[in-house]
């Protein structure tokens, strides 16, 4: 495609390339054309006010493509899966080896993780999530650390500057990250833009990131992208596993574990 400088004829190709596409990313799309990002981000802004695109992280998504755009509360998230849910818990909790520093990330699934941690006191676990530091505070000697912030009471976490600040400084061996969304080509994501922030923030602080998440999450995209799943070294889910899935675990390298 020519490189063009015309704001319509630009934004017209920019429009065909995300409807053939279905997503596309800023900085790309300012070497592409030879403009700076911001003129990029006026030009989705443009195509969004028309319906065209949803902005999302460092880019826009195709309008109508985005297909759970409602964020269930918190007490349908927990009667949902319930059983999964605690088979993968139980699951991830067993990739805890002593001496680990980790972070759970908010949600239903890393709640179960905490229940099935084994209260050692060779074990820091760091979270943002209300409910799983009550889970902590039962057991006597694991050493557990509240990410401070806001309290959002949606999901009964803390998010903010503070938050994302606490992970600035820290080197954490593992990450155990609670999805909203999980496509092969979109990536992970989230209904929350804060939630993404920090999330983005968890996976830069860590070692190895694991996304742990029940089959339904895949093939959904929320608004926020948190990273794209060439940042995932495992998986653990419940089966059977998607076809799609599997190749992308063998193409780009990550470990599956099946509940």
């Amino acid at each position: 495609m020519p490189v063009t400088r015309d704001t319509s004829a630009r934004r017209q190709q920019i429009s065909a390339m995300v409807r053939e596409r279905g997503s596309v990313q800023v900085a790309p799309l300012a070497r592409q054309f030879g403009v700076s990002m911001q003129t990029i981000r006026k030009d989705l802004h443009f195509l969004s006010e028309r319906g065209i695109t949803e902005r999302s992280y460092g880019g826009a998504i195709l309008a109508g493509a985005i297909n759970a755009v409602t964020e269930p509360g918190l007490d349908t998230k927990r009667a949902t899966h319930t059983d999964e849910k605690v088979r993968i818990g139980e699951i991830a909790a067993a990739m805890v080896q002593p001496g680990d520093s980790i972070v759970l990330d908010s949600g239903t699934t890393t709640l179960q993780i905490a229940r099935h941690l084994p209260d050692d006191e060779t074990i820091t676990v760091l979270t943002n999530d209300f409910d799983i530091l009550s889970v902590l505070t039962r057991k006597a000697r694991i050493n557990a650390v509240m990410l401070g912030g806001a309290l959002r009471r949606r999901n009964m976490a803390f998010y903010g500057a503070q938050t994302t600040g606490a992970l600035a400084d820290l080197h954490v061996d593992k990450l155990f990250l609670g999805v909203d969304g999980f496509d092969v080509e979109r990536g992970i994501t989230t209904h929350y833009e804060p939630e993404a922030m920090l999330n983005r923030a968890m996976v830069q602080a860590t070692r190895q990131v694991i996304v742990v998440t029940d089959r339904s999450k895949f093939g959904r995209i929320c608004l926020h992208r948190i990273v794209s799943i060439d940042e995932v070294d495992d998986l653990v889910t419940d089966g059977p596993l998607p076809d799609d899935i599997r190749a992308a675990g063998e193409r780009m390298n990550f470990g599956v574990h099946l509940a």
